[in-house]
């Protein structure tokens, strides 16, 4: 069978669940071959085996560290030599498309970005796709060279398939632009405990009904008893009432998580085409005729204030 290369994102061995999903969709398309570079690649290996990789490629190098972007796309170029792969997937992190766009220019082939399916077809993958802010799908494949695809996070469900995973080495050589790019410091994000924006299951997000950054702590709540990530709306992130890093939209993050809850948003376009493709979609609002209400699975027209405490109450009381 033909084999995929997927590009792992891990932290020092610690690898994210988006990588995990994109090893779900390489095995529909061929047998998937990782590639794990850095810090702790070769300890990626055991939970790659774990969910479908026949062989995981590792190299280790002050490059990937001390330097932006280019010494990846070297192994990756050398890995996509070593492997004559059918399709080349990556992340759709912001590191990892510029990766996946050096790397497509490099071997001469065409790229898909922010993929939100993935299937065989008969002249190689067909790529699913949410355009024009998420008011059309579109289907597509590339019709020069290899497919190089970038994958939302949350698009395909993370499966066990245990296979070999043999570790291999990756020779790799780094060009004269690999060190063009130096990283002179580095600042731990400060933890909140609660998963990943983008890679959250579930997402609450608070928005100019909220009213204040201090009455937040009522989407933080109803986030907490979720075990979900927080977002805001592009107003709420504008006042200042929230951090421009939980932003959703279209100027923010991209999230497609299973579940969605929309508080105090009226659902303008460039909120919707950062979430338009979560799975289940909540919104509670006192308007009834916000534009959100056209997009959601379940509306509450209410006072955020009075439905999400009731709401959080209810959880931690199931959960109890």
């Amino acid at each position: 069978m033909a084999e995929v290369l997927v590009y792992v994102d891990h932290v020092d061995g610690a690898v994210r669940k988006p990588t995990l999903e994109l090893l779900t969709l390489a095995r529909r398309i061929g047998e998937p071959v990782a590639v794990a570079l850095g810090n702790g690649a070769e300890a990626t290996a055991g939970v790659l085996a774990e969910h479908g990789a026949v062989k995981v490629l590792t190299a280790d190098a002050p490059e990937f560290a001390d330097y932006l972007v280019v010494p990846k796309v070297d192994a990756l170029q050398a890995a996509y030599d070593a492997v004559s792969p059918v399709a080349v997937l990556v992340p759709s992190s912001a590191e990892a498309k510029e990766i996946a766009a050096r790397l497509a220019v490099r071997i001469g082939s065409g790229i898909i970005t922010d993929a939100v399916d993935l299937e065989a077809g008969e002249e190689g993958p067909v790529a699913t796709q949410a355009v024009f802010a998420a008011s059309y799908t579109t289907k597509s494949r590339v019709s020069k060279g290899t497919p190089v695809i970038t994958v939302k996070p949350n698009s395909a469900p993370v499966e066990a398939a245990p296979a070999a995973g043999t570790v291999e080495a990756l020779a790799v050589s780094f060009g004269q632009n690999a060190t063009g790019t130096k990283v002179v410091s580095r600042t731990p994000r400060e933890s909140t405990g609660r998963p990943e924006l983008t890679e959250a299951a579930i997402v609450v997000s608070g928005g100019r009904g909220v009213n204040g950054a201090e009455n937040f702590h009522v989407i933080e709540a109803l986030a907490d008893s979720l075990g979900a990530a927080v977002g805001a709306s592009r107003a709420a992130v504008d006042a200042g009432w929230y951090p421009h890093s939980n932003q959703v939209g279209q100027t923010g993050k991209s999230v497609s998580p299973q579940l969605y809850i929309a508080s105090g948003i009226s659902g303008a376009i460039q909120h919707r085409a950062g979430m338009q493709t979560s799975k289940t979609i909540v919104a509670i609002n006192k308007d009834a005729e916000a534009p959100i209400f056209d997009l959601v699975d379940y509306g509450v027209v209410g006072d955020l204030f009075a439905v999400v405490p009731q709401l959080t109450d209810e959880i931690n009381a199931r959960k109890g």
